[in-house]
Order: structure tokens, then C-alpha cells, then sequence
């Protein structure tokens, strides 16, 4: 298996607050990784350093073998990454916020236009290409988010919260596109919907008070629940402590 991303005790502080907390974590070429914690868990500031938008406390990852703290700008160059919330530059139309990500990647010419057009068909933007982004309602825009992300073809995809906002037809889209994109990255999907893990993620980690709690498959975490149960009820029980209660 290719390792493409490596977390080595990655560690973030925000004054007092530990919010993330030494996490150690691999994840290989294929993986498509769902990474579930509560509020305030470490998930976000996590895939934030991952991203190079906060540096590290202590400790370090590297992207496809690339240090984020010695070789950022390479690790950078590597992952796609949707944040939170999809922030964009609202006055622009989507058509020419894709040629200035495209450009920012060093496309230019006949190339440039052939990636926005590629990734606008795949998350169905064709329509709205001449639209401004403020005008779009909140599903476009999170569509709009995850073309940016893809546009350049990573081997990482960092996608936090990627179905926020989505219809049920859009959701199924969206999960269609991760599943045909991942044999050949490595996908992190920061997410609170655990029917999305189920749908999409082929192993899942757990997180809370920035400490790595559980990894394994949506199998396997649930067989480590006394009595058995759904995700849900796995994720309750090792982020509370307090498991499903029998049927009377």
C-alpha cells in the first residue's frame, strides 16, 4: 500500500486549549477515510494544518512524502482541499472564479479552459458558469467549493463537511464522484453524517478533546460495541461512554 498521508504527532494549541493532541495516522492510496467527532472534537484544525492554513504546536505530517513544515509549498501542490463553509470570492461568477484557481495552479490557455470545463460538468455548474457566486444558493456553492478542490486532479482530497447543503439527488452526486475518484487518491472526509461514512468511507476514525479515539472499518467499530448497534450508536458510545440501551 502507498502511504499519502502521514500525521506524526501532530499537535495544536490555542493558548490553554490542546485542540488537537499528538495524533498519530496514516492513510493510504484508496482510502477514503471519514473522520467523525463531535463539535470542538480537533476535526477542523486538524485538516487546517493538513492544509498549511495553521502550523503545527508540534509534531508534523507529510503529504505524499512531502513535510509540511520543511516543504509546504510541495505538500500544498498536492491536496485538493474544500473547507469548511466553502468560502469564495462572492462577487465573482463561477466560471471566472474556476479560470483564477485554474490559473493560481499554473494552467494557462486552451489547458485552463479544458479543467474548468471538466470539473463544471462533473459537479453540474454548467448552467450557472456565468452566474455570480453570491447569487447561488448554498448547495451551488458547496458544489462550487468542491470543483475548486478538484480542479487540478490531487492525490489528496481534503473535504470537510462535502454534503453540507445538498439535496438528496445532489448528496448522491457528490458521493458518486468520491467513490469514482478513489482508487486513485487518498480522501479525508470531515463530517458530523454518519450515513455518509456508511455511504462512501471505507475506513473511519473518531476523535474527541483532539485525541484519536477509534479507527477502523464501519465493521469494526461497531463489533467493539457491547451488544452491538449501528454507527450511531458506536459513535455515542466512544465519544460519552454510554452505550445503546437494549430494547425492552
Amino acid at each position: 500500500m502507498t502511504v499519502m498521508v502521514e500525521l506524526d504527532h501532530l499537535s495544536r494549541s490555542f493558548g490553554e486549549l490542546r485542540a488537537v493532541d499528538g495524533i498519530n495516522l496514516t492513510v493510504n492510496k484508496g482510502e477514503v477515510l471519514g473522520f467523525l467527532g463531535p463539535n470542538g472534537a480537533g476535526k477542523t484544525t486538524t485538516m487546517r494544518m493538513l492544509a498549511g492554513f495553521l502550523k503545527p504546536t508540534s509534531g508534523t505530517a507529510r503529504v505524499c512524502g512531502h513535510d509540511i513544515l520543511t516543504d509546504g509549498m510541495r505538500a500544498k501542490q498536492m491536496l485538493g482541499y474544500l473547507p469548511e463553509g466553502s468560502p469564495t470570492y462572492d462577487d465573482m461568477t463561477v466560471g471566472a472564479f474556476l479560470r483564477f484557481i485554474a490559473e493560481i495552479r499554473g494552467y494557462t490557455g486552451s489547458e485552463r479552459q479544458s479543467r474548468v470545463d471538466l470539473v463544471a460538468q462533473r459537479l453540474a455548474l454548467t448552467d450557472v458558469l456565468d452566474r455570480p457566486i453570491e447569487l447561488l444558493s448554498k448547495g451551488y456553492r458547496r458544489r462550487v467549493g468542491l470543483a475548486q478542490s478538484i480542479l487540478h486532479d490531487p492525490p489528496v482530497l481534503l473535504l470537510d463537511e462535502p454534503t453540507d447543503g445538498l439535496d438528496p439527488n445532489q448528496k448522491h452526486e457528490v458521493r458518486t464522484l468520491i467513490a469514482a475518484m478513489a482508487p486513485e487518491k487518498a480522501i479525508i472526509i470531515s463530517t458530523h453524517i454518519l450515513e455518509e461514512v456508511e455511504a462512501v468511507c471505507t475506513r473511519a476514525v473518531i476523535i474527541g478533546h483532539g485525541k484519536l479515539l477509534a479507527d477502523g472499518t464501519a465493521e469494526q467499530l461497531r463489533a467493539n460495541l457491547p451488544g452491538g448497534g449501528s454507527l450511531d450508536d458506536v459513535f455515542r458510545f466512544i465519544t460519552t461512554g454510554n452505550a445503546p440501551q437494549a430494547a425492552a
